[in-house]
């Protein structure tokens, strides 16, 4: 039988001013443990209050951020006041992951509800050509929100296919503006290969400004407008994703795209540029931008019937700071997928609350489903678990797996276990609410559940597609 898996949350006015602190300012010398105690109290919806209407959606996703790249989450050095207010009040996510290890899969989980292996464009980690999609018969978060009388729109980074086959506005988006691939250098919106990718809707849009002031306005605007309906936004920013190119840096510009037209395809991966400050200077823009939205969100007067949703794609990347995890983007150790997560919605949910609850990307895509009140398509079933009755009413989550599996890696988390086979081909079991930096292998004494979970993984992964 499962065990209720522990949550933590601040209750009273003292709790309540020790959490405004501690997320409002985290020390430089002490970064919050991953995983946290076992609670005293429940989690803490709302105190009933009257509110019959269906929430706005704003989902946020960072690119390439790391699971300790907020103040809120331990940086010693990078401060992020927008977000940290967010977290403060809002739920601050401990234990959160992402979908997988790399931009695209994820993306497909956030926008399917389901593993990334169900589909073929999915399979990509990530997308590098035009050759894969998500499909548009695919039911999406949008089309799902769209068919139950929301408006939709993807600003930002898409990473989910390339015209003409696959875009925003054929997965059930109204409206699109931003990019189609991976990567692009953030003035000139070039490509890898040198192509342009600056779309509105599927027509290209010139504007060679930094790209992350582009997108924060075009949001703010969305945010600002009068909607009829409830509405779904998904901002999908660029930063702090390389190359290595904060506001202002135009020499650093200049030498990519001279690099990106004279045909060098690694130009924008610029492995040879940035720097520990340089990332810190483009993750507090990122603060800053985001802080932006929520500004105009909060003028719009509708900022207590919105849910405001941020995450990070995939763990971070080489400036990244993740202690205690171990491992970086593209693994499925603790530093690939822990990702940093923070869910506010005034109306419903109190605030200064921290879960370790653990929890995946596609539980977001069924939970805000559940929320919006739109029923998932029956012939495309979700992989994420509705933590609605958790959110609004404290309901017990009950114990259950998170499945990842990329080439040549496979993990599975359950309760404070998590079973991992990296490149090595050794099957490992770590304890994470001990050792969330997985040194300490397990499988030796615990041959029984490592058999378990092996065998868990194993039937999850023989109904997927094969690579």
């Amino acid at each position: 039988m499962s065990t209720p898996l522990s949550r933590r949350a601040f209750g009273g006015a003292a709790a309540g001013a020790a959490a405004v602190a501690a997320v409002g300012a985290a020390p430089a010398h002490a970064a919050p443990a991953p995983a946290a105690a076992p609670a005293e109290r429940p989690f803490r919806a709302a105190r009933p209050r009257r509110h019959s209407r269906r929430p706005n959606i704003l989902f946020i996703l960072g690119d390439d951020l790391g699971w300790a790249d907020l103040s809120s989450y331990g940086s010693p050095h990078i401060r992020t006041p927008h977000l940290d207010r967010l977290a403060r009040d809002g739920v601050r996510f401990t234990d959160a992951y992402s979908g997988s290890a790399t931009c695209s899969p994820t993306r497909f989980s956030l926008y399917t509800g389901r593993y990334p292996g169900r589909t073929r464009g999915g399979l990509a980690e990530p997308i590098a050509d035009r050759s894969a999609g998500l499909e548009p018969t695919h039911p999406t978060l949008a089309s799902q929100l769209r068919d139950s009388g929301y408006a939709t729109a993807l600003i930002g980074k898409w990473h989910c296919g390339h015209l003409p086959d696959y875009s925003p506005t054929k997965s059930g988006w109204d409206e699109f503006f931003g990019n189609f691939g991976g990567a692009l250098e953030y003035y000139s919106k070039l490509g890898p290969g040198g192509e342009y990718d600056l779309y509105e809707g599927d027509a290209e849009y010139k504007d060679l400004r930094y790209y992350t002031r582009i997108l924060t306005e075009r949001a703010s605007e969305y945010v600002s407008r009068d909607h009829e309906k409830p509405w779904l936004l998904n901002l999908n920013f660029t930063t702090p994703h390389w190359p290595w190119i904060a506001d202002g840096d135009e020499e650093a510009s200049a030498e990519i795209v001279r690099r990106i037209r004279a045909g060098d395809r690694s130009a924008l991966w610029h492995q040879d540029g940035g720097s520990i400050g340089k990332y810190k200077e483009m993750v507090e823009d990122l603060d800053r931008s985001i802080g932006r939205v929520l500004e105009a969100l909060r003028r719009s007067g509708r900022e207590q019937d919105t849910l405001v949703f941020f995450a990070s794609d995939n763990g971070g990347e080489r400036f990244s700071y993740n202690w205690p995890l171990a491992g970086s983007k593209g693994s499925l150790q603790e530093g690939g997928i822990r990702v940093p997560s923070i869910l506010r919605w005034p109306a419903r949910i109190d605030g200064g609350q921290v879960s370790d609850l653990p929890v995946f990307t596609p539980d977001w895509t069924a939970t805000l489903l559940d929320l919006a009140g739109a029923r998932p398509h029956p012939a495309y079933p979700l992989d994420g678990t509705s933590l609605a009755g958790h959110l609004l009413r404290g309901e017990e989550v009950p114990e259950r797996d998170l499945f990842w599996r990329v080439r040549g890696e496979r993990a599975l988390r359950r309760g404070d276990w998590k079973y991992y086979r990296g490149k090595s081909g050794r099957d490992q079991l770590f304890h994470l609410a001990e050792d969330a930096r997985e040194q300490a292998d397990r499988a030796p004494y615990e041959q029984a559940r490592l058999a378990e979970f092996r065998a868990a993984w194993e039937r999850i992964d023989a109904g997927l597609l094969r690579y």
